[in-house]
């Protein structure tokens, strides 16, 4: 079982307790964007086999979304931030690195 810690509440909760939202750092195209931008907010995702960035919300706890870093073919956990933060902290990045030489997500590596 997946199990994550809300970073805001500190709690560690198994999937159970959140609900997840998606992918995470997605760049949203609103009102007076073009068509190909707007096309590719809705439908273009990553589906990684291995490191993603997701988007998670502490349904039974304090309600906050946040952001998590695993690997979809392990459940593997390498950690857990805010919301708020516009790309995934260079701590979580390196612990990827050190665990996963030569991975890659979007711009990212």
């Amino acid at each position: 079982m997946l199990t994550l810690k809300c970073p805001y509440c500190g709690v560690q909760a198994d999937e159970t307790e959140l609900h997840a939202g998606g992918e995470a750092h997605l760049t949203r195209h609103g009102p007076g964007s073009s068509d190909a931008d707007f096309e590719s907010y809705l439908f273009m995702r990553e589906n990684p086999k291995g490191v993603h960035f997701e988007r998670w919300r502490h349904v039974n706890g304090c309600g906050k979304w946040f952001h998590a870093a695993r690997c979809t073919m392990t459940l593997e956990v390498f950690g857990t931030y805010p919301a708020q933060t516009s790309e995934p902290p260079k701590k979580i990045r390196d612990a990827i690195t050190a665990k996963r030489p030569g991975w890659t997500w979007r711009e990212l590596s």
